[in-house]
This record gives C-alpha cells, sequence and structure tokens, in this order.
C-alpha cells in the first residue's frame, strides 16, 4: 500500500495536470468560436459557386474541357490537413485512417501535407511527403488556398498527376467532426446536385467561349473548396481539442477522488496503528 506521502505528492501532480487541462480547454473554446465564425462566414460564396458550377454542368452539353477528363497518368495527389499540434483526442489519427480507406496506392500518391502530425502519421504508413505546408495551418488564408491550387493545376496540367484529392476533417457541432477525403480534379458532373437547377431546356451562352469560363470558374471554386477546408480544419482542431480536455479535466477529477478516498483510509490506518501501539504500551506497563 501507498504510503501518505506519495499519495499526497500523486495528488498535488494530478491536481496541477488538472489545472492545465483546464486551461487548454478555455482556451481552445474561444478559439473555437472565432474558427467556426470564420466558417460560417465563408459559405455564402462557396454556395454561390457551387451553383454555378451546377448550372454549368446541367445547362451544357458535351463540354470539352481538361478538368472534366480522366487523365493518362495513374498518379495522384491528395492534400491532407491535419494540425501542427497534439493533445486533440483522435483528429490526426482520424485523417490518415481516412486516407488509407479511400484506397490511394502509396507508390503512386503526392502528398502536400498541411500540418506535421498528418506528416508523421502518413510517413509511418509509407507515404511520401512531396510538399511541407505545414505553416499554413497556424493562420490560413486564402491567398495560402489560391497558391496551392496554382500548384496542383500546373502539375495537373502539366501530366505530372492525374487526379486531384482534399483529405480534411468536417466540422458538423461541437461534438461531431468527420475526417472524409473528397476529389477535386478531373470533375465528374455526377458529383453535383444539378436537380435544383431551373430545367428551362435552354442552353447557357458563354463569353467568350465555355472553356474560357470553365478556365476562370472552376480554379476558383478549388480554391475556395481547400480555404473552406482549411477553415472546418481548423475549427474541427480545436472542437476536438476542448472535448479532449474537457475528458481529460473530468478524469483528473476522478482520480483525484479516488486518491483522497486512499488517503484517508491510509490516515485512518496510521491512527489506528498508532492508538494500537499506545494501548499495548499502556497494557505493557500496567
Amino acid at each position: 500500500m501507498a504510503s501518505m506521502r506519495d499519495i499526497k505528492r500523486r495528488k498535488e501532480s494530478v491536481q496541477s495536470t488538472q489545472q492545465i487541462t483546464k486551461a487548454m480547454k478555455l482556451v481552445a473554446t474561444v478559439k473555437l468560436q472565432k474558427s467556426r465564425q470564420r466558417a460560417e462566414n465563408n459559405k455564402p460564396y462557396f454556395n454561390m459557386l457551387y451553383d454555378t458550377i451546377c448550372s454549368i454542368l446541367a445547362k451544357t452539353r458535351n463540354v470539352d474541357h481538361r478538368f472534366l477528363k480522366e487523365s493518362k497518368t495513374n498518379k495522384k495527389a491528395v492534400v491532407a490537413i491535419t494540425s501542427n499540434r497534439g493533445l486533440a483526442g483522435g483528429y490526426n489519427s482520424n485523417v490518415v485512417k481516412a486516407i488509407l480507406a479511400a484506397d490511394l496506392p502509396k507508390e503512386d500518391t503526392f502528398v502536400y501535407a498541411i500540418g506535421k502530425k498528418g506528416i508523421e502519421g502518413l510517413r509511418r504508413k509509407g507515404y511520401t511527403i512531396h510538399q511541407d505546408l505545414s505553416e499554413v495551418i497556424n493562420a490560413p488564408l486564402f491567398g495560402d488556398a489560391m497558391e496551392l491550387t496554382k500548384q496542383l493545376l500546373t502539375q495537373y496540367e502539366a501530366g505530372e498527376i492525374g487526379e486531384i484529392y482534399l483529405a480534411y476533417t468536417n466540422f458538423k457541432n461541437t461534438v461531431t467532426q468527420e475526417a472524409k477525403v473528397i476529389k477535386l480534379l478531373p470533375i465528374d458532373p455526377e458529383d453535383f446536385d444539378t436537380t435544383s437547377v431551373a430545367d428551362d431546356k435552354l442552353l447557357m451562352n458563354f463569353e467568350p467561349d465555355d472553356e474560357t469560363v470553365l478556365d476562370r470558374v472552376i480554379p476558383k471554386y478549388m480554391s475556395n473548396i481547400i480555404f473552406g477546408a482549411f477553415l472546418e480544419a481548423v475549427a474541427s482542431e480545436n472542437g476536438a481539442r476542448m472535448q479532449a480536455m474537457d475528458s481529460a479535466t473530468n478524469n483528473a477529477a476522478d482520480m483525484i477522488a479516488n486518491l483522497e478516498l486512499s488517503y484517508n483510509r491510509a490516515r485512518q490506518g496510521a491512527i489506528t496503528q498508532e492508538l494500537t501501539e499506545i494501548i499495548a504500551g499502556a497494557d505493557a506497563v500496567g
């Protein structure tokens, strides 16, 4: 049985850890509120671009564009968005698991890694890190998404990669975050909900032509998807960390209660032993 001194030291250590987890939970809560607001503010622009793409695909016939064609190369690129820090439950490992579940061949996949934890996890699984962009997730900007989109499209048009994927965590609410992998290019019309587009039986007129319009719209659409994924990932990270720190704080409270019980038992045992020794000594004198 542990001594009273050992139990007291253990209790003080757990109390110190509990104070840290409480502080981390409060910080994550504040960051979550800000990041969730940024994600909400981005949705109207994303919805507008999505409706535009749906309208183009619904009202055009047999559009021949390089962003809609299947490539001849088997090489793939995946943008993996995780965090630079741990202590967020299964947030980072879930993204790695989602990439593994997508069955992307390791030898043919280039990883654009955003987040040090994702780099560590994917390297352990045998993936090649093509580029480390971990600093982006610290303060994501739309310009970062545009620059990344430009790099990806340059490789795509050069035939170096044939498919582009995005792996991130979708923020549903404070408690629920879902790691997912989506395909960015080539665009598959079946992935878009064109049923909501009004069927006026008129073809859409492009100025100057359909290829030029798609050349402008699709990169903007990709940039916004990636930027939106940045914002969703940051909100999800803070939500996951808040939940992890809340669980850690509750577990610490349970440990403290158990240690207090053990301490009281040890103290009671020490008092009982001391009284027994006093009684035994008095009997010996008498």
